[in-house]
Formats: C-alpha cells, sequence, structure tokens
C-alpha cells in the first residue's frame, strides 16, 4: 500500500467492535469533564445540592435534544453525583405493564431510572408511571371484570430520569411530571468541541496535530458523538496509512467517509439535493422527502433535520421544508429566478 493513497475498501469506516468499549471511556466521570451545557448544568448542580441536603432523592429530570449531545451522559453523572445505582432501559423495552411493574418494584431506595427513548411508551404505560411519579405508588389491577380490584403498593423513593429527540411525542400529563426540570441541550461550539476531542485524544493515546483538532470540530455537527466517532476514524486512517494525524490526514479521512466542510454526510446532502432537484426547492413535506430517500421519516426529522436547521441550509416551514440560498451555494446549485423570493 502506498503511503498516504487509500482506497475506500482498505478503510474500514465502520464502527469495530471496541467502539462501544472506548465509548464508555469517553464518557466523562466528573462535572468538570462534562464540557459545554453551562446553564443546565448549573440548574443541576443546585437541584442535586438541594436533594442532598434535604436527604431526599431529587425530583424527575426530562432531557430532550438531537442524539449524541450528552443525555445519557448527564444521567450517569447525577447517580454518581448522588451515589446512586441507575436501572437503564428504554420506551420500546417497556412493551407491556408488568414489564414497567417488574422494573418498579425491583429499584431499591435512591435508585435512578433512566428511560431512553420515552416519547415511545404507550399511553397504558404512561398511566402506570404517573402515581410512581406523583406519590410513590404502583396500582396493579388483579382479576377483569366486575370482580377486578386494585392493590396498591408503595415503591421506595426514587428518581426517573428520561430522554428523548422528539419531546412533541411526549404527552403533556407525562411532561407535567417532571417536576425536577425539563431541560433542552443545545448544539455545542466549535471550541467546546475542541476541547472533548483533545480529551479524547488524550484517553485513547493519540498524538493529534491542533489544526487537525480544529477540522475535526469543525466538522463534527457540533455533537461530542459525532465528533469523537471521527476522532477514532481518522485515527484508523492514520495507523493505516502510517502517517500523524495531521490536518492533511484529517482532510483525506473524512473526504474518503463522505464527510464535506460543513459536516455534511451523504445522506445530508441527498436531502437537499432530492428537494432542489425534484420539488424546485420546496416547499416539500417531510414524508415526501423520506419516501423519496427510502428512509424513515423520523430519521430524517431527528437525525438529520437539526443540523441543516442549525446551520441554515433547511427551513421548516407550515408548508413544508424549503432549501435556502447558503444550500444552493454550498451544493453549487443555480438559484431558480423564480424560487429568489423564498430562499433565505
Amino acid at each position: 500500500m502506498s503511503r498516504g493513497n487509500i482506497k475506500e475498501e482498505e478503510f474500514n469506516v465502520t464502527v469495530n467492535s471496541d467502539d462501544s468499549f472506548l465509548d464508555k471511556s469517553l464518557r466523562p466521570l466528573l462535572w468538570d469533564e462534562y464540557i459545554g451545557q453551562k446553564t443546565i448544568k448549573d440548574n443541576l448542580k443546585i437541584l442535586l445540592t438541594a436533594a442532598k441536603e434535604r436527604n431526599h432523592p431529587p425530583e424527575h429530570l426530562l432531557f430532550y435534544g438531537p442524539p449524541g449531545l450528552g443525555k445519557t451522559t448527564l444521567a450517569y453523572l447525577i447517580a454518581k453525583e448522588l451515589g446512586a445505582q441507575v436501572k437503564v432501559t428504554s420506551g420500546p423495552a417497556i412493551a407491556k405493564v408488568g414489564d414497567l411493574a417488574s422494573i418498579l418494584t425491583n429499584l431499591s431506595a435512591g435508585d435512578i431510572l433512566f428511560i431512553d427513548e420515552v416519547h415511545r411508551l404507550n399511553k397504558m404505560i404512561e398511566e402506570v408511571l404517573y402515581p410512581a411519579m406523583e406519590s410513590g405508588t404502583l396500582n396493579i389491577i388483579i382479576g377483569k371484570g366486575p370482580g377486578a380490584r386494585v392493590i396498591q403498593l408503595d415503591l421506595p423513593p426514587f428518581t426517573l430520569i428520561s430522554a428523548t429527540t422528539r419531546v412533541a411525542l411526549i404527552s403533556s400529563p407525562l411532561r407535567s411530571r417532571f417536576s425536577g426540570g425539563t431541560f433542552r441541550l443545545e448544539f455545542y461550539d466549535q471550541a467546546e468541541i475542541g476541547q472533548i476531542i483533545d480529551r479524547s485524544a488524550k484517553i485513547l493515546g493519540i498524538e493529534i496535530e491542533p489544526e487537525a483538532v480544529k477540522e475535526i470540530a469543525r466538522r463534527s455537527r457540533f455533537t461530542p458523538r459525532i465528533a469523537n466517532h471521527l476522532l477514532k476514524r481518522c485515527r484508523d486512517y492514520a495507523q493505516v496509512a502510517r502517517e500523524p494525524i495531521s490536518l492533511k490526514t484529517v482532510r483525506s479521512a473524512l473526504s474518503l467517509l463522505s464527510i464535506d466542510e460543513l459536516g455534511l454526510n451523504q445522506t445530508d446532502r441527498q436531502i437537499l439535493e432530492t428537494i432542489i432537484e425534484k420539488f424546485n426547492g420546496g416547499p416539500v413535506g417531510l414524508n415526501t422527502i423520506a419516501t423519496s430517500l427510502s428512509e424513515e421519516d423520523a430519521t430524517v426529522e431527528d437525525v438529520n433535520e437539526p443540523y441543516l436547521i442549525q446551520v441554515g441550509l433547511l427551513e421548516r416551514t407550515p408548508r413544508g421544508r424549503v432549501v435556502t440560498r447558503k444550500a444552493y451555494e454550498h451544493l453549487g446549485f443555480d438559484q431558480p429566478t423564480s424560487q429568489s423570493s423564498k430562499l433565505l
């Protein structure tokens, strides 16, 4: 293999078997190691300090925002701060009332129950959760028909921490019961992402040049999970090419991964190109876009759209999605005269 000349088939860009372990090793273990989200951290520190002084678990918390911004990490940091055990599950995993009852009755005093994708809980499960959150009780129905009776079990004091990428899908009654607070995680800025990459590189024993750190940060979609993923893929590329992780190496690696200067991946560009080429720049509905790309609506809405909107390439309007002037320029398309009035 020639130095610095790697073909796509030679560069394994998939997540390898060690990545899940590495992702856990990169997770901050202390508040001071958690970079960004200052407003949320300040609020949580007050909440946790007050809870510890009262010697009582903090009230229930809801975190929402795009994937990869640190919602799960916050749950683990809260548990560590309180010296509590974390029981982890997800909305799809709780299919029946019995599943939730089993989880709740196995909690110990002070435990934290973390439910990811909480928006996927069905209404029947939610209704069982309401009294557990409000009064610490579990109502179990025994029997059927006129002879059915309700047994009320007292639960140990616990804190429910939930996370979602789609807060609008959570019912209002459930949202209102997160009395400790509902917090939106924001995209990070480039400097914060640079700090995260520096920290991860040290943990992984990676030597990386400062300009290379900046380049990864610039293309990371302002998301820590993606920044760490790109760092590891650039490490792999440099290892195979027998090169240091320099600006040149990072650019070559990210080019091979089809990550462009704004951090767009192939699917991002396909979304924008589809709206431009097939729908004259929009407006066009989410389902139509997803169908055109053979993608799920939720994937486009949760994974791709937030960043495209954040960087000003896509506008969400009452009539549908509209590509902006900046997107035309970035992709090298001529802007149609008839569309100039609606392009931003």
